[in-house]
């Protein structure tokens, strides 16, 4: 999805405060990693660089037209000295940094400027790192490299070195809750999603997910077990929960929502009721409050958070949530 700069601005603006000091300073690194967490609009801002780079007309502030014949072909990915790298299935391999390296050795067709982004660039193998880290040695006058990663730490040390690093921030909630409602999300639902994702355009397709709005009331339901009828928790994992959680994403998701409803409970101790997400149960979560205390909340979500770190590695998932039940129900985190 294509953002103007008005919008990247609202959503970074430390991010395009630099891009804009280097462009009229006329120090455009020859290389960038771009990191932060999904949708706070790293890609977006590297397509932003490419036409400032690229713009037959460039405002005096440095913001591109976006109605040159440029700005028109680097937003349909169409510009024939902008490239874009992105994994072939899990990862980028050796040969797509050896055709990468192929295509730049030639003159633009245009212009002497050339721009490579690297999608996921924490995914390619070493022998692709590798390669890349030659190409980054030796960069080719007039070409900028941007490397985008949800990941830096999985980033080679040798090329996270020879990259200006540019860090995004993860969005305000309140900035893509307000751009959820404009767009027709009821405004709860919008405060909801808005602390599960950095991300609009996924945030707007589960707002429509039925599968989504099952999650929610499955949560709510095991959460209202643990609290009145703990026994029957366990028996609610095999009937309702294991049969809508089926899969790694789904059961992360899921943790994610239980995950809120703690935090809740916790900001409500607090007195931060303006941070209640689940709006509709505040005030049942309000009586909920006075019968526990923070820190048998905080050993409740850091059992939650021990969960969601297992479940990246290859665990049985039906065990996973029993042990993670009874260590609710115990007010205890993980051992």
């Amino acid at each position: 999805m294509v953002k103007t700069w008005e919008q990247l601005e609202e959503m970074q603006p430390n991010v395009l405060k630099m891009l804009k000091n280097s462009i009229v300073k006329g120090r455009v690194a020859h290389a960038y990693l771009f990191e932060g967490m999904r949708g706070t609009g790293k890609r977006e801002a590297s397509l932003l660089l490419a036409k400032i780079l690229f713009c037959e007309n460039r405002q005096k502030d440095v913001k591109p037209c976006e109605s040159c014949v440029n700005c028109k072909r680097i937003n349909s990915g169409n510009h024939p000295d902008v490239h874009i790298v992105e994994p072939e299935g899990q990862s980028i391999k050796k040969e797509q940094i050896r055709l990468l390296q192929e295509e730049f050795s030639k003159t633009g067709l245009e212009s002497r400027k050339k721009l490579y982004t690297i999608v996921h660039a924490d995914k390619m193998t070493i022998n692709a790192a590798n390669s890349l880290l030659k190409f980054l040695e030796e960069p080719h006058s007039d070409t900028v490299a941007i490397l985008l990663t949800e990941q830096v730490q999985k980033i080679l040390p040798t090329i996270h070195s020879r990259c200006q690093i540019v860090s995004f921030k993860p969005l305000v909630p309140e900035i893509l809750q307000n751009k959820l409602i404009s767009n027709g999300v009821h405004p709860s639902k919008a405060l909801l999603l808005a602390h599960l994702t950095n991300n609009f355009e996924e945030a707007l397709s589960l707002s429509k997910d039925e599968w989504f709005a099952q999650a929610q009331k499955i949560v709510l339901k095991l959460y209202e077990e643990l609290k009145k009828k703990p026994l029957e928790a366990m028996v609610m994992l095999q009937v309702d929960w294991n049969s809508h959680f089926k899969e790694k994403e789904q059961l992360d998701q899921g943790l994610n929502l239980l995950l809120l409803v703690y935090k809740d409970i916790l900001n409500i101790q607090l007195g931060k009721f303006d941070h209640v997400v689940y709006q509709d149960y505040k005030h049942r979560f309000e009586q909920h409050a006075l019968q526990t205390t923070g820190l048998r909340l905080a050993e409740q979500m850091t059992a939650i958070l021990e969960a969601k770190r297992k479940l990246q590695a290859n665990v049985n998932l039906q065990l996973l949530m029993e042990q993670l039940v009874i260590k609710l129900q115990e007010g205890s985190s993980f051992v």
